[in-house]
């Protein structure tokens, strides 16, 4: 008989997790003010809130953080990283942040000012943010297949080039300071974007004179994509591919948190000298000197060892398949979710699922409360809450998609766990219609709302 597939890698640490009662968990949602950010994670069973730091770190990790060089400048550990970078990506330059939003901090004090337009495949939570904190705006060039959750297309982060280009064409050059690349496009459910697009987005920007910079935080996961689903890539390895997929950028951003598997750790990778010493004054003032950027050597060493188990193709296939494998039972009942599975989550489409309830009243938000209830399983909501307010009207933008993402930390869960969360959702499925009243707020920031939003039940 074939085998069958298999992990790879085997438990060495376990932690202990406790389930709760229904009523316990009705009444922690109701203190947390049905943020699901404010549970306390033991009264979490399963967490897939996000997969961003929450992963499991190899022996090797382990053992490279014991060989950390603390000091403060020129230590051993920030040029291991910065081979490692350079090995794997191409670029010869990079600042050293304390994670990706801290990268997009730096990098943006560098590069855009007030008024200025930044064009890209649905930019996630913190980079609009850290654009529209500086008065700017992030304009959304991402295909029209992505918003169509049931449609099957093998990349759905790819960016519109004729959308990419009528931004082009409608603004002079000096406001638009760059082009923002995200890989995978996790506001579109994880999706990732072909290199075929990539190039086709440097050479126009190229003809405008524009720089692209890649959302990095999955670039591995982006690579395997390519390789299953792009035929001039079908023999290239992982980090062939990834090579390729940067020769197509004058620079990054990684939240290492994602694809190098560590708790901690970012990066900004640089193609051209000018970039790199626009961004180290403030990488200096934010962050940290040049040689180790708010991390520690320790976490530099960690973060380095990450990058190559990040991006062996083993690992990947055991990563992505357990997403699958999930996505799968789920789809399998009838539960509306982007198709194809993302890379990272799988993404409920909360619309199709609870079709009745009111946008105004927070749906895909709605949905993660019910689940939690449910089986203590904690997602997040990629919807109205996230999408904030218009800066200038401050009315709530209503997104195409209004998502529930079940983000799968790496190397934490089994395939038990998936089973459980299927079950868990496919019990709220079976009592959807019984959900007929959402959410209201009560307290919210003026920006990043979803973190810290407090709501209460519609009467």
């Amino acid at each position: 008989m074939e085998l069958p597939f298999a992990e790879s890698y085997k438990i060495k640490t376990v932690e202990s997790i406790q389930r709760s009662t229904r009523e316990e968990r009705l009444q922690w949602i109701k203190e947390a003010k049905y943020n699901l950010f404010n549970l306390r994670s033991n009264q979490v069973f399963v967490d897939l809130l996000t997969d961003s730091g929450t992963g499991a770190m190899s022996d090797k990790q382990w053992s490279a953080m014991m060989m950390g060089d603390e000091s403060y400048a020129g230590a051993s550990s920030y040029y291991k990283l910065k081979e490692a970078i350079a090995d794997i990506t191409g670029f010869e330059y990079f600042l050293p942040t304390h994670q990706g939003r801290a990268a997009e901090n730096v990098l943006f004090s560098a590069l855009i000012k007030e008024g200025d337009i930044v064009p890209g495949n649905s930019h996630f939570d913190t980079t609009k943010g850290h654009i529209e904190f500086r008065k700017a705006t992030a304009v959304d060039c991402t295909i029209d297949e992505a918003f169509h959750t049931e449609l099957d297309h093998p990349f759905k982060g790819n960016v519109d080039l004729n959308k990419l280009e009528a931004v082009l064409k409608k603004y002079p050059r000096e406001r638009i300071p760059l082009i923002m690349l995200t890989i995978t496009c996790n506001s579109s459910g994880g999706q990732p974007v072909s290199i075929a697009n990539m190039r086709a987005v440097k050479q126009m920007a190229d003809q405008y004179g524009v720089p692209v910079f890649f959302d990095s935080a999955r670039f591995a996961e982006n690579a395997y994509f390519i390789k299953l689903r792009e035929e001039a890539y079908r023999d290239k390895s992982i980090r062939e591919i990834v090579r390729e997929m940067f020769s197509n950028a004058d620079g990054m951003t990684m939240s290492s948190k994602k694809d190098a598997i560590v708790n901690m750790g970012g990066f900004i990778g640089f193609r051209h000298q000018e970039h790199f010493e626009k961004a180290t004054t403030f990488n200096i003032l934010f962050e940290g000197f040049i040689n180790y950027g708010g991390m520690s050597g320790r976490d530099m060493n960690a973060l380095a060892q990450g990058l190559y188990e990040g991006t062996e193709f083993d690992y990947l296939e055991t990563r992505i398949n357990q997403v699958a494998y999930l996505g799968k039972q789920i789809r399998d009942y009838g539960i509306p979710i982007q198709y194809p599975y993302g890379g990272h989550a799988i993404f409920v489409d909360a619309k199709r699922f609870l079709p009745k309830l009111p946008k105004e009243q927070f749906v895909a938000q709605t949905l993660g409360v019910e689940l939690y209830i449910e089986g203590g399983v904690r997602g997040v909501e990629i919807g109205t809450l996230l999408a904030d307010r218009d800066p200038v009207t401050r009315e709530n933008r209503y997104p195409d998609l209004e998502l529930l993402r079940l983000a799968i930390p790496r190397r934490v869960y089994t395939n038990n766990h998936m089973d459980y969360v299927a079950a868990a959702l496919i019990n709220v499925f079976d009592r959807r219609k019984e959900i007929t009243k959402g959410f209201s707020i009560l307290k919210e920031a003026p920006i990043l709302r979803h973190f810290t939003v407090e709501l209460e039940r519609v009467k």
